[in-house]
């Protein structure tokens, strides 16, 4: 290695210690060209690491021109031995090059072949430098074999039960020497030995690799004589200088298939360097390897400062004394177990004993922020980027929303353009498969006009995007195009009208057409009312969103229109003869279709029907529910209570028609059944029995009369309708029942024996709370407008509705 020959410098992938070690050999060697364990089709894109704007951790992405889906990362980080060559090579003006089999061959490798998956070393020195297919395709069995891990076989020769801490205290402890290539002389005849017993480790392919990679080496040799640097994985050294003949290793190489490749530089995150997921690198603790490498002394010191700092973020009381005590703890477990140099085991025992008071809780914390940590790399503006990068970049510059690797959630106000847009973006991009953000449950309004989302942004998107590039040039005409793609290929009615939804969400009234010609179609064609029933309350929806997004919904609602018309019709011979299974989920579809048909607006449906026409059409079918025998009783319950909460039923009748069915003609099931429609659901069912004791009376009879040999079949229908009660609610069934008919001193009917109650109702006291109420609903200003002019309820003059004819975002834009 020193005499004769081009200089072979054996790292470990993501190694601070071999970093450190690869840029004092460069100075002192000075090579007049340096050679890279990398895709050679990434040459171009060498001269990047040198621009002002890149920052490590970044990666090498190598995708197929005509399926991007295929691809391959190699991560770098700043205490990565390849970066340091890098960038030793550009600061002093020497050539540098990649010699390892071209990424061409590499994306095909256990498709065509009998290769594996793409991805480079994967054992402990060597760690992953091409991390795989984005679409994790199987790898073929002859080739999956069990690797040799050379760090655990020379952990295990030194007495060692973890190779990782063996790797601290033999390289990255290890003090300077005054031979900056002994490290790598060591490192090397180790191999040597390993590679002797175990042959090629159990990877055929590295073979191959290693035969490019001697081709390459020769030619630069021809080039720049002996005045050559190699930087490789420390496994690949002894295969390097093995003598071979040069038709040998073009023998092994030829003929491998390739496929045409793109390549550039994406961002990358400590979080992806680790084993943890996704496209792992290798290494458990980049955050604690960066570290390392940047700091220049007192790396302990400076490490329990940090994690202080961290820790005080987080409201916890951390003395300077503390940080004091916790850096002579490390020292001394150090010296306790042998090692020259506390290391992140010490570091964070004596963080945990000393900094979190001996808790797991505040230590997990330091493990996710600093062991590993969310540092996100940057490329420079002038890497090379698909057309729809570009733009996707151009949006999230005017839209001031940053991608950022840690999850954070946003509050969107779509009454604001910017938040507006923001939505959009959002929406299009989760159409094209990118989940930069998912929506979840917000902490405030729920209206239409307000969304939540949770942002991450992992390095694979990048991945997703170069696929989503296929579609069009810009996210709108990608969204636009995939969207009538996905209507014209989707497999039924609900897939359809749930694309309608996201076309509305996303704001592609270009796509609008296209979606509801194949929505007309497919309704026509779909005669199974549970496919309709679900399709429709999504379709209401998506006129709700077109209405707060100002979008033109007319073809949706006639849609919407003619689709609640078939529900109807077909809803009352599609609830008989259904076994229980098959009754519950039909009662979710009656449930569903009575919200959407509560949302529709007027005008909507075939004229000349409108809101009320609708709404009186559903009441005569949830009437004809309620009276069919025929008809599964939790649908039949259901129908009744929903007649009910909508005042189309009175409480006399629904009482009348509970105690039909809980007469002792009806079977214990049936009844129990009628039961759970009726008082299930989450619908306030609990609360109607609270204030009715005529309803609580009758279920209160039939179930003290069920007989012995039914009760057990008739019990977990109530347990699982009585269970969804909150626990407020059951107690004060109980408290009910067990007092009997006609008690009073409950929380409704407070009277004598009820403590924290008086004997009457205090009607003053309850006047005093009603100009608050008229406030919180929207009634103050035309009782205040009643007031004044003595003549009636005139509405407000600045609202020409009624009241009660507001819409809940009137209601919320008064509320804020």
């Amino acid at each position: 290695m020193t005499g004769g020959g081009p200089l072979l410098l054996g790292v470990r992938h993501h190694g601070p210690g071999s970093a450190r070690a690869v840029r004092a050999a460069l100075t002192a060697a000075e090579p007049g060209t340096v050679l890279i364990e990398g895709p050679p089709e990434a040459d171009p894109l060498i001269p990047l690491a040198a621009d002002g704007t890149m920052r490590p951790p970044v990666a090498l992405l190598a995708h197929a021109v005509d399926e991007p889906g295929r691809s391959a990362f190699w991560p770098l980080a700043e205490f990565s031995p390849e970066w340091v060559a890098l960038r030793w090579a550009l600061e002093h003006g020497v050539p540098a090059r990649f010699i390892d089999l071209p990424a061409a061959h590499t994306l095909v490798w256990g498709r065509d072949t009998n290769f594996t998956d793409g991805t480079g070393d994967t054992d402990g020195t060597d760690a992953p430098n091409g991390d795989g297919d984005g679409d994790g395709s199987p790898v073929p069995d002859e080739a999956a074999r069990v690797r040799v891990d050379p760090l655990a076989v020379l952990a295990d020769a030194a007495g060692y039960d973890d190779p990782e801490r063996w790797w601290e205290d033999a390289v990255e402890h290890r003090g300077g020497t005054r031979d900056p290539l002994a490290p790598f002389a060591a490192l090397d005849e180790a191999m040597t030995a390993l590679r002797e017993t175990y042959g090629d480790g159990g990877h055929p392919r590295d073979l191959v690799r290693e035969a490019h990679m001697r081709i390459q080496v020769r030619a630069a040799v021809r080039e720049f004589g002996d005045s050559v640097a190699v930087v490789c994985g420390a496994w690949h050294v002894p295969a390097l200088r093995e003598r071979t003949t040069l038709a040998a290793d073009r023998a092994l190489v030829r003929g491998l298939p390739r496929v045409r490749t793109d390549m550039t530089w994406v961002p990358w995150t400590h979080r992806r360097l680790s084993r943890a997921g996704g496209y792992g690198a290798g290494i458990e603790s980049p955050g604690w390897y960066g570290h390392l490498f940047a700091a220049p002394d007192r790396p302990v010191e400076r490490w329990l400062t940090e994690v202080a700092g961290l820790l005080r973020a987080e409201d916890r009381l951390v003395s300077s004394a503390d940080v004091i005590e916790a850096v002579r703890l490390a020292e001394t477990l150090a010296v306790l177990r042998g090692r020259p140099l506390p290391g992140l085991t010490e570091t964070l025992d004596a963080a945990r004993a000393v900094l979190c008071e001996g808790s797991d809780v505040p230590l997990a914390l330091v493990r996710d922020r600093l062991v590993v940590g969310d540092v996100l790399g940057r490329v420079p503006a002038s890497a090379p980027a698909v057309p729809l990068r570009r733009d996707l970049d151009r949006e999230q510059r005017r839209l001031r929303l940053k991608p950022e690797p840690s999850a954070r959630e946003v509050e969107l106000d779509l009454r604001k353009e910017t938040d507006a847009g923001r939505g959009r973006l959002l929406h299009r991009l989760r159409l094209l498969g990118v989940d930069w953000g998912r929506p979840v449950d917000g902490r405030g309004s729920m209206g239409t006009f307000r969304e939540t989302w949770r942002l991450r942004w992992e390095p694979e998107l990048e991945v997703r995007v170069a696929e989503a590039g296929i579609w069009g040039t810009t996210v709108l005409a990608a969204a636009t195009a995939r969207a009538e793609s996905d209507a014209l290929s989707a497999p039924g009615l609900a897939e359809v009208t749930a694309l309608a939804e996201r076309c509305l969400l996303a704001g592609l009234p270009e796509a609008l057409p296209v979606v509801t010609r194949m929505l007309v179609d497919r309704a026509a064609l779909d005669t199974d009312v549970g496919h309709l029933a679900q399709a429709l309350p999504a379709l209401v929806r998506s006129l709700r969103y077109g209405d707060v997004r100002g979008t033109d919904t007319a073809a949706l609602a006639e849609v919407a229109g003619g689709l609640a018309e078939r529900v109807f019709i077909g809803l009352p011979p599609a609830c008989a003869a259904l076994d229980a299974e098959a009754a519950a989920e039909m009662r979710r579809h009656v449930d569903a279709v009575h919200g959407a048909v509560a949302l529709l607006g007027e005008g909507t449906g075939p004229p000349p029907s409108g809101r009320g026409g609708l709404r009186r059409r559903w009441y005569g079918v949830l009437r004809v529910l309620s009276a069919r025998d025929t008809c599964a009783g939790i649908v039949r319950g259901r129908a009744v209570r929903l007649l009910l909460d909508e005042g189309e039923l009175d409480e006399g009748e629904a009482a009348r028609l509970m105690g039909l069915v809980l007469s002792p003609g009806t079977p214990p099931a049936d009844a129990a059944a009628w039961i759970e429609g009726f008082l299930g659901g989450g619908s306030g069912g609990g609360l109607l029995l609270v204030h009715d004791e005529r309803l609580r009376g009758l279920v209160d009879a039939w179930l003290t009369a069920v007989p012995d040999s039914a009760f057990e079949d008739v019990l977990p229908l109530l347990r699982r309708t009585f269970a969804a009660y909150e626990a407020g609610v059951r107690r004060t069934l109980g408290e009910l029942v067990r007092r009997g008919p006609g008690a009073r001193g409950s929380a409704v009917h407070p009277g004598a024996g009820a403590p924290g109650f008086g004997d009457g109702f205090d009607s003053g006291r309850a006047d005093a709370v009603l100009p608050v109420l008229g406030l919180l609903l929207g009634t103050a200003e035309a009782d205040e407008a009643a007031a004044g002019d003595g003549e009636g309820h005139a509405p407000s003059p600045r609202d020409g509705r009624k009241a009660d004819e507001r819409s809940p975002e009137d209601m919320g834009e008064a509320l804020t």
